[in-house]
């Protein structure tokens, strides 16, 4: 089996999750009540698009109303611009297939959750991820605001029907190209790479500098547990800290690894790691830089700013229990560069999902 190419980026498109949603039982007006509704939701999908599924097969079971859908798990309701791979990996660190999920048609929770307006908002939610990704990467987002209007429909279509060709025919215009997979070309030289030896692809890797959209969802526990299954449940978005962090990636002549990653992202848990940096962008996705605030699109996810973690003074190293990118744990020597070509989101963004088991500050 050939490996790099675009045969792992065709494999997270491809990616679905099994999904088992039931209608909540204050909206059940029928007896008896609606069996559950069987899903496959894409992994790079946003559960509403999942609306046009399931407002006709729980219609019948309506209170009457004004629909307003949204989605819980075990009564903590689902940030609808989070992927729903991303979501699945996060909120299910021992995999639940199906992944039994709660819709609402009524009674949606403002306080908890920005307004969705259905398929609009996801877009525009889409789009704004997409221009933030551009200003990490060139430090400007005219090219996606540029954008013509068919390129516009047709990328975010590609994203919604998991068409690869299409989105990356489409987004090459975007000149959003990263990092060059130089693992990949190890494992597959040509002929004529052939005669240069691996110090000389490593030089010319690092003469390279990219920054490397990445979100980060952390969740971090002092107590220590053995078994995925024991690990406390989720029940408010106040125990995940998100981090809006670009990796920098510059070379050096050193081995840049997926860890050498986390710890870029995380100097308050590594703090004696050479290739920290600081934050730059303080708020949810769809973040939208200072040139583009006069296009009049408005952010539509504002509503929580980065949480700042203040480890001081540390008793150990932090542990790390579980990585999950594209429901995959890779192993944290991995190339950096491989992970970010092919299991990056459509919108560029790396997602990353982890558990750290972080040491107790000391006292001071």
């Amino acid at each position: 089996m050939k490996r790099g190419g675009k045969e792992a980026q065709q494999y997270v498109w491809d990616g679905a999750i099994p999904l088992q949603i039931h209608l909540h039982d204050s909206e059940v007006t029928t007896l008896p009540p609606p069996a559950p509704a069987l899903i496959l939701a894409p992994r790079i999908g946003y559960l509403p698009l999942l609306s046009p599924q399931l407002k006709p097969f729980f219609s019948g079971a309506l209170p009457p109303g004004v629909d307003t859908v949204w989605f819980d798990y075990k009564g903590l309701p689902l940030k609808w611009h989070i992927p729903t791979g991303v979501l699945f990996d996060l909120l299910c660190a021992e995999p639940e297939r199906p992944w039994n999920l709660t819709v609402h048609f009524r009674g949606y929770p403002g306080n908890v959750l920005i307004p969705c307006d259905g398929e609009d908002s996801v877009k525009w939610s889409y789009i704004n991820s997409l221009k933030e990704a551009a200003y990490i990467i060139h430090g400007s987002s005219k090219n996606v605001m540029n954008m013509s209007q068919p390129d516009q429909v047709d990328l975010w279509r590609s994203v919604m029907n998991g068409k690869l060709e299409t989105h990356t025919r489409i987004s090459s215009k975007l000149k959003l190209g990263i990092v060059g997979d130089d693992f990949s070309a190890k494992l597959n030289p040509s002929p004529l790479k052939a005669q240069h030896s691996v110090d000389e692809t490593e030089a010319t890797a690092a003469s390279k500098s990219s920054r490397i959209p990445v979100r980060l969802y952390l969740w971090s526990v002092d107590e220590d547990f053995d078994d995925l299954e024991e690990e406390p449940h989720f029940d408010s978005w106040d125990q995940i800290s998100y981090i809006n962090r670009p990796v920098e990636i510059n070379g050096k002549g050193k081995y840049f690894t997926l860890l050498d990653a986390v710890k870029s992202i995380l100097p308050e848990f590594y703090p004696n790691s050479l290739n920290t940096i600081k934050s730059e962008f303080k708020n949810e996705p769809g973040i939208e830089p200072e040139e583009e605030r006069s296009t009049g699109q408005s952010n539509i996810i504002e509503e929580t700013s980065v949480k700042s973690i203040e480890t001081p003074s540390l008793s150990g190293q932090p542990v790390i229990k579980l990585l999950r990118i594209q429901g995959i744990e890779p192993k944290l020597e991995i190339p950096f560069s491989w992970v970010v070509k092919n299991l990056m989101n459509p919108d560029y963004f790396l997602h990353i999902c982890l558990y750290i088991k972080a040491p107790k500050p000391l006292d001071t």
